[in-house]
């Protein structure tokens, strides 16, 4: 018989993981909107939802039974890690309960000088069976985080930090590498903005694929089709 941790992996696998998040500042900036947009996900054939804030999480959960990805992006004035960076989040993402959770999985130093290594087994000590997904933007930061035992590894932050930038890896090109070079499950995050890049991605040996800005956030994607009309 699996467990449940087994169970929740062998739910998403293979399937699209739909991002339904929206900031302060954002149009959509609404814990009801956020619900419905994952269960216009959800019924349109959706195997788990990325969520961010407690709040949002919560009303999700009400919405549809679906495997959730739950994080918290909080800044602090110390560090540039701002995906569920300490163990304040860690707790309130406990609290509420989610399937897995995701960190920042990048080499840079976290809030109060924290080093993922540190922070990693802070998050083990006190929750030994959460599933754990990395959110890392290069090469060796998913080496990494695959050898501090996480359970999943995104390539969700490439692009988005300076050391992947200047690596300059192509998104699937990474998602490729990690297929095929770690065992640990590739959760495929980040630039897949058509059907068919997330297909490739998934081609690329991908357990799960995960996809926001192009399903859930209207202002990108109209901007998209002003930017493609005025040229």
């Amino acid at each position: 018989m699996k467990n449940n941790r087994e169970y929740i992996l062998e739910q998403i696998r293979g399937k699209l993981i739909v991002s339904c998040q929206a900031l302060p500042d954002e149009p959509l900036h609404s814990s009801f909107i956020m619900s419905r947009m994952a269960y216009a996900a959800a019924i349109s054939g959706a195997g788990g939802i990325r969520a961010n804030s407690v709040a949002d999480i919560h009303e999700i959960r009400k919405t549809v039974d679906l495997p959730i990805i739950g994080i918290i992006k909080q800044d602090y004035p110390d560090s540039p890690v701002y995906i569920t960076p300490t163990m304040k989040e860690v707790d309130a993402l406990m609290k509420e309960g989610v399937d897995i959770m995701a960190v920042d999985a990048t080499d840079r130093i976290r809030p109060s000088g924290i080093t993922l290594d540190e922070f990693y087994h802070q998050i083990r000590a006190a929750y030994p069976d959460q599933l754990l997904m990395a959110d890392c933007s290069t090469m060796q930061e998913c080496i990494h985080a695959s050898q501090l035992g996480f359970d999943l590894i995104g390539t969700t932050m490439n692009g988005y930090t300076e050391a992947s930038i200047k690596e300059a890896v192509l998104p699937l090109q990474l998602m490729q590498k990690v297929a095929q070079q770690l065992e640990t499950p590739l959760i495929a995050e980040g630039h897949l903005d058509t059907p068919e890049l997330a297909a490739e991605a998934m081609k690329l040996g991908a357990w799960a694929v995960v996809v926001g800005s192009a399903i859930t956030r209207p202002q990108v994607i109209t901007k998209r089709f002003v930017d493609a009309l005025q040229k």
